[in-house]
């Protein structure tokens, strides 16, 4: 049966759509947006008061399993999604075993197939075990549905690896995303290499550790005519050299997570290891700048870099703590509150880097409310004020310095091909 939403708030950048409308889904599709559909013969789901985005599309998440079960599984990651407004997440590859060939695709689909929540897209690795050397089986991987390659977790060292890669991504049409960080440079870094590091006693993250393979890494996607993709920029350095290159029309795109565009350094103070990322968290400067540049397009779309770890791994001695903290359930309120809120950038920007250029990124048919696409979409109240609950998390994870924050644009329903699998804070399968 059909079902309209009726009286929401529809902002749809896909479409340059703004305004109150109606919506009409039947068979899993948009069929229709107008200022009033008719309700004869359909379900009504009254939204009044509510706003009515694209699904949100994240193209930097961390599932762990296989492997990492203890942290986070597929279906608690799914879960997790569409309890914070996503609708279709990616399979990041550094598991045990990493995704590396075309077999342990088809075990993660068969994984995938059997969450059946929210759309989740396979990434596959650059190298073998992503160890920097020898290349994965991309093309294989390509052929079971991968949507891009890379060894998130460690930057690609080798200049060579990372030219045949690319060359050959150009060749199967698929991005590389890389992690820009040259480790002789960040070494054994616990943080940004500022006062903090000072202060704390411990060991920093330059910020040219993550330009200097920025630079590398345009100038070899260049020379193969391939799509770069650098991930989780954080410094007012790589901004300079992102808006260069872009200045000359040299293709690259990039991406940026809510925690750098919101916290600094300082951060580790307050929260220990719940702030300890990499790359790091730096300066206002830094921050300032990744704001900039998100709004102008230096940086085109934000991605969660959700990284689940376990209470005790991220309680315990500062040096041992893994880095990365969780972010499905937070993104949106959080970024909505302290960007939207307060005029750093507008809701239709907001929707478009988090849901419209991430599907463009992959090549996904989503991101839009346009009729005859997929029924993918988010409900929000922007009116409410709620609170951040890390205890009420789906995710298995529970390491975010954003607990107990209060926030307005809670995601209040999400479906995913026409199927409603979150309702008013409640994962309905």
């Amino acid at each position: 049966m059909e079902t309209v939403l009726r009286g929401g708030n529809v902002v749809d950048p896909s479409q340059q759509c703004e305004g109150r409308f109606d919506i009409l889904i039947g068979e899993g599709l948009v069929v229709d947006i107008a200022k009033r559909i008719s309700t004869t013969g359909r379900v009504i789901e009254n939204i009044e008061g509510y706003t009515v985005i694209p699904g949100l599309i994240d193209v930097h998440t961390h599932l762990r399993e296989p492997g990492g079960e203890a942290k986070e599984t597929i279906v608690s990651a799914s879960r997790a999604a569409a309890a914070g407004g996503y609708t279709s997440i990616t399979a990041l590859p550094n598991t045990n075993p990493v995704t590396d060939d075309a077999r342990k695709v088809e075990h993660l689909r068969a994984l995938i197939d059997h969450a059946n929540l929210v759309r989740i897209w396979p990434i596959g690795a650059v190298t073998k075990d992503s160890a920097g050397e020898k290349l994965a089986e991309i093309a294989q991987m390509v052929a079971m549905g991968i949507r891009a390659v890379t060894d998130d977790g460690h930057g690609v060292q080798s200049a060579e690896s990372v030219r045949q890669a690319l060359c050959m991504c150009a060749e199967l049409k698929i991005p590389l995303l890389q992690h820009c960080e040259d480790e002789t440079l960040a070494g054994q870094g616990q943080v940004h290499d500022g006062q903090i590091a000072l202060q704390l006693g411990l060991p920093g993250i330059s910020a040219s550790s993550e330009t200097v393979m920025l630079v590398r890494d345009v100038v070899l996607a260049q020379a193969c005519k391939a799509r770069l993709h650098i991930m989780h920029v954080s410094s007012a350095q790589a901004v300079q050299w992102l808006r260069m290159v872009k200045s000359i029309g040299i293709q690259v795109t990039a991406e940026v997570t809510p925690h750098h565009l919101l916290l600094t350094e300082s951060a580790v103070v307050d929260d220990g290891a719940m702030a300890k990322m990499k790359p790091p968290l730096r300066t206002k400067a830094d921050r300032k700048a990744l704001q900039e540049a998100l709004v102008d397009g230096t940086i085109d779309l934000i991605a969660t870099d959700h990284a689940p770890h376990t209470v005790e791994e991220k309680t315990g001695d500062f040096s041992a703590a893994p880095f990365g903290i969780v972010g499905l359930e937070t993104a949106f309120p959080i970024l909505y509150t302290h960007l939207v809120k307060k005029d750093v950038l507008s809701l239709t920007q907001l929707v478009d880097r988090m849901s419209c250029r991430p599907a463009a990124l992959l090549g996904l048919p989503y991101g839009t409310l346009k009729p005859g696409y997929a029924a993918d979409l988010t409900i929000l109240d922007l009116e409410q004020e709620r609170t951040i609950d890390k205890d009420k998390f789906y995710s298995k994870g529970k390491n975010t310095p954003f607990h107990a924050w209060p926030v307005y644009g809670m995601p209040v329903l999400t479906m995913v091909g026409g199927r409603v699998v979150m309702k008013n804070g409640i994962v309905t399968i």
